[in-house]
C-alpha cells in the first residue's frame, strides 16, 4: 500500500495535487463528509432516526452558543426533537449515496451507448444521437420529477430500497446524456487510427476492439465530468427531496431536512434548515473543486 502512495506521488496527476492548496483543501473536506457519512452509525453523538431515544421536550432547541442550548446538542435540534448535527451525518450518507450510484449508473449507460454510436455509426449512431436530443430538450429536473412521481404512485407502499432505486433511475436517465456524447466524439476520433485499424485487420472482435483498445483511451474526459456530475446529482437529489419525492420520510436526506426546517424558517428556528443547506453546500463545493482540479490535471496544454 505504501509503495503504491510512493507511485502515486510520482505521477503528473498526484504532483499536481501536491502543489495545489485548493485541491488537497477539497479533497479533506470531501474525505472529512464521506467519512462522517459512511461511519454515522459510531461518529454521530445521537441516533436522529430512533423513536426511542428522542425526547419531544428537546424539540427546536437553539444551537449551543445561543441561550436555551444544550452541550448535548451542537447544532440544536428539530421540531421532533433530532440532533441536527447527527441528522447531518446520516442525511448525508443517503445523498452521497444516491449521488455515486446514480453518477455510476449514469457513466455505465452512457459510455456504452457513446461506444457503440461512435465505433459503428451510421443508422444506429443516427438513434442514439436522436435519442440524446430528445432527452436534451427536457429539463434534467422535471424528467426527474415526472419519473420519481410516477414511481411514488405506482408503488405506494414500496420498501426503502425501492424507492430509493426509483430515485437513482430517474436522476441517471436525465445524466447519460452528457457522457454518450462525450465518449461518441472521442471513438470517432480513435476508431480510424492505426492501432484500431491493425486490430481489425487481424480479426479482433468489434466488442473486444472497444473494451480493450478504445475505452481506456476516452476515459479521460469521463472521469472528469463523472466527477463533476456527482454533485450535481446531489444536488437533484436535494431538490426532488425538498419537492417531496425524492427520499422517504423514514430516511432524510439533506434535502427532507431542508424542506422539514423551511417550516420554521421565518419563526426564528433558523438552524433547522441552514446548517442542512450548509452542509449540501459545502459538499457540492468540494467535488466540484476537485472535478476543476481534475480537468486541469488531465489537460497536456496545462502542464
Amino acid at each position: 500500500m505504501r509503495n503504491w502512495l510512493a507511485r502515486m506521488g510520482d505521477t503528473d496527476i498526484g504532483y499536481s495535487f501536491r502543489h495545489s492548496p485548493v485541491a488537497m483543501a477539497a479533497a479533506l473536506v470531501a474525505f472529512t463528509c464521506l467519512f462522517c457519512a459512511l461511519f454515522a452509525n459510531v461518529v454521530a453523538p445521537h441516533n436522529p432516526f430512533d423513536l426511542a431515544t428522542l425526547e419531544l421536550s428537546d424539540a427546536r432547541l437553539p444551537p449551543v452558543w445561543q441561550e436555551g442550548g444544550k452541550t448535548s446538542y451542537l447544532l440544536g435540534t428539530d421540531d421532533q426533537g433530532r440532533d441536527i448535527l447527527s441528522a447531518l451525518m446520516f442525511g448525508a450518507r443517503i445523498s452521497l449515496l444516491v449521488g455515486l450510484a446514480s453518477v455510476l449508473l449514469s457513466v455505465a449507460l452512457g459510455v456504452g451507448l457513446g461506444l457503440v454510436a461512435g465505433f459503428f455509426g451510421g443508422a444506429l449512431d443516427a438513434f442514439i444521437m436522436r435519442l440524446c436530443d430528445v432527452m436534451l430538450s427536457f429539463p434534467a429536473i422535471l424528467v426527474a420529477l415526472l419519473i420519481a412521481g410516477v414511481g411514488r404512485a405506482m408503488f405506494p407502499n414500496a420498501d426503502e430500497s425501492l424507492a430509493f432505486g426509483v430515485l437513482i433511475i430517474s436522476i441517471s436517465l436525465t445524466g447519460w446524456v452528457q457522457y454518450a456524447r462525450t465518449v461518441r466524439g472521442s471513438t470517432m476520433v480513435e476508431r480510424g487510427k492505426e492501432y484500431v485499424q491493425a486490430a481489425r485487420v487481424t480479426g479482433v472482435a468489434p466488442v473486444r476492439i472497444m473494451a480493450r483498445h478504445v475505452l481506456p483511451n476516452v476515459l479521460g474526459p469521463v472521469l472528469v465530468l463523472a466527477t463533476i456530475q456527482v454533485a450535481t446529482a446531489i444536488l437533484t437529489e436535494a431538490t426532488l427531496s425538498f419537492l417531496g419525492v425524492g427520499s422517504p420520510p423514514t430516511a432524510p436526506s439533506l434535502g427532507t431536512l431542508i424542506r422539514v426546517g423551511n417550516d420554521y424558517l421565518f419563526s426564528g428556528e433558523w438552524w433547522i434548515t441552514v446548517f442542512p443547506g450548509a452542509m449540501l453546500v459545502v459538499i457540492a463545493l468540494s467535488v466540484n473543486l476537485l472535478g476543476d482540479w481534475l480537468r486541469d490535471a488531465l489537460n497536456p496544454r496545462l502542464r
